[in-house]
């Protein structure tokens, strides 16, 4: 690619989880942020632009396109269990905000459109959430085959760490953790999954802007398969072993157990970092930072942990 300095890159989505992390990752490379939202970003640095906006404002998108060299697509409902609550919401802000942002970029002389996918496009597993990233992929690969539009898929596993949403799963059994010293899940605690920073993801969803990724499907997970009770065990560990678990009846069928895969022509390569942040110490930091979060409103909690 050229020189990033002066390169403007939209990122729909940027006040959110991943999105605000890679629109940091892609400030410090050098390149002009935009950042496109329907919520203000309480991590927006002085470098960068915020826009406010809805991803289903075409013709808001068409202007912040405009002179755009690289545009990213975090944007639309990200929560499996609420997709499935929720399916016309779902269709229409993620396929049709998709759709409006590729229809934005066929007359336009972009080097990549990068798109949010998820690892569920492999699985029978994921409900509206995975049907709607599973056409959203058949639609930029038709729009690339008609348009000429350079693009990246990068579908993500499991992620964790700063500004994360209230519903993660390690936030959650963290938060757990701290307030009732016991955790619950749903589940036999067998569940796999490949966790990875996302501090990581952010910084290769950046690295993959290199020429060799263009028109590739990408997968960005984690180093290490972790069941779900063994991370537990590290939480209860770095507590001090003060922390009782508990296992329930499995609710909902929409997660994978093991692995989310079963068949499909779609393929993908995983890109593996040369270094990443250790689960361990990532846990570390998630509980750090949900303690301090709720100790400003708990008096009782700095009680319980201040030894």
């Amino acid at each position: 690619m050229k020189s990033k300095k002066g390169q403007k890159v939209v990122v729909f989505g940027g006040s959110g989880f991943i999105g605000s992390h890679v629109a940091d990752f892609l400030t410090e490379k050098g390149y002009d942020v935009v950042i496109y939202d329907i919520r203000p970003s309480p991590y927006v640095r002085p470098a960068q632009k915020m826009v406010i906006g809805d991803i289903l404002d075409f013709k808001l998108v068409k202007k912040v396109l405009k002179d755009a060299s690289v545009v990213y697509n975090f944007a639309g409902l990200a929560d499996i269990d609420e997709a499935r609550e929720d399916p016309i919401g779902t269709i229409k802000n993620n396929i049709l905000g998709n759709g409006y942002i590729l229809e934005a970029l066929k007359d336009r002389d972009i080097k990549r459109y990068i798109f949010a996918s998820t690892i569920y496009v492999y699985s029978d597993l994921g409900s509206f959430y995975r049907d709607s990233k599973v056409a959203c992929e058949m639609y930029i690969n038709d729009y690339h085959a008609k348009y000429g539009i350079p693009y990246t898929i990068l579908r993500y596993g499991s992620l964790y760490g700063p500004r994360t949403t209230k519903k993660d799963r390690i936030y959650l059994l963290v938060k757990q953790a701290l307030t009732d010293k016991k955790m619950t899940y749903e589940g036999n605690g067998e569940e796999i999954r490949e966790y990875i920073h996302v501090e990581d993801a952010a910084r290769c969803s950046v690295e993959i802007l290199d020429e060799s990724f263009a028109n590739q499907n990408v997968i960005i997970t984690g180093h290490l398969s972790t069941k779900i009770k063994d991370l537990m065990v590290i939480i209860n560990e770095i507590l001090g072993g003060e922390v009782e678990m508990e296992f329930l009846k499995r609710g909902s069928e929409t997660h994978y157990e093991i692995t989310p895969y079963s068949f499909s022509p779609k393929l993908g390569r995983k890109y593996i970092s040369n270094y990443y942040i250790d689960l361990g110490q990532g846990i570390i930091q998630c509980i750090e930072e949900t303690y301090d979060s709720l100790k400003k409103s708990d008096a009782k909690l700095a009680l319980t942990w201040d030894k």
